[in-house]
């Protein structure tokens, strides 16, 4: 789930699958350093990182709370991963039964969606959005 646009499409279609199937939902969010780390001359420091990584798992949770707030009966672990999104879904791949993304249906799928279809370790439902 990207946290700052979510796919609203993709995340009702992933809350309702759930909540059908009486699942638990995982909503992988993946993320980066911003491009200023590069400048960084000794790495990334542990405090910068963490406090990059705080705003990540905010902009997460806020992002699901209307959905939370719909679907109560829903389980939701948030999961903020420090990777690039296709290697994120499909390492989560491995202990799902689905995973759930957006496409938009007025471009070719990208390079993330096909990593993600050839990578995946249990069926991937693509969502309109």
């Amino acid at each position: 789930m990207d946290a700052r646009e979510p796919a609203q499409a993709a995340v009702g279609f992933a809350f309702d699958t759930a909540r059908v199937r009486g699942v638990r939902l995982r909503a992988v969010h993946s993320w980066r350093f911003p491009s200023c780390a590069a400048e960084l001359r000794f790495g990334v420091p542990e405090e910068d990182r963490a406090t990059w990584e705080d705003h990540e798992v905010q902009l997460l949770a806020d992002a699901l709370r209307p959905w939370r707030e719909k679907h109560s009966d829903v389980h939701v672990l948030e999961d903020v991963l420090l990777l690039p999104p296709a290697r994120a879904l499909s390492r989560r791949s491995a202990s799902a039964g689905l995973v759930v993304v957006g496409r938009s249906s007025e471009r070719e799928p990208g390079p993330t969606l096909w990593a993600l279809l050839t990578e995946a370790l249990c069926p991937v439902a693509v969502v309109p959005t």
